[in-house]
């Protein structure tokens, strides 16, 4: 992958944490992009997160715990802007 093409993506990954949770930083572009990560492969190849969530049940309690982070994160983002 080229560095422009890396550059653009990070952009949009940025972009893409702003509008989900309401700001952005490396740490929360990081939370971000695992979750994207891991929410497209389990909807793409159910069996293969299965595989990766019995192989390694800690990361998967911890994924858990990061979607659970970034879902409240963006509801509390969203009750913001309601007002």
């Amino acid at each position: 992958m080229n560095e422009k093409l890396k550059e653009q993506l990070d952009g949009l990954l940025e972009k893409y944490t702003e509008l989900l949770i309401g700001e952005t930083s490396p740490e929360l572009k990081e939370k971000v992009e695992a979750w994207v990560l891991y929410s497209f492969i389990a909807k793409s190849m159910p069996p293969l997160a299965k595989h990766w969530n019995d192989t390694y049940p800690d990361a998967k309690e911890e994924m858990k715990a990061l979607v659970a982070e970034i879902k409240t994160m963006n509801e509390e983002m969203r009750s913001k802007n309601r007002y």
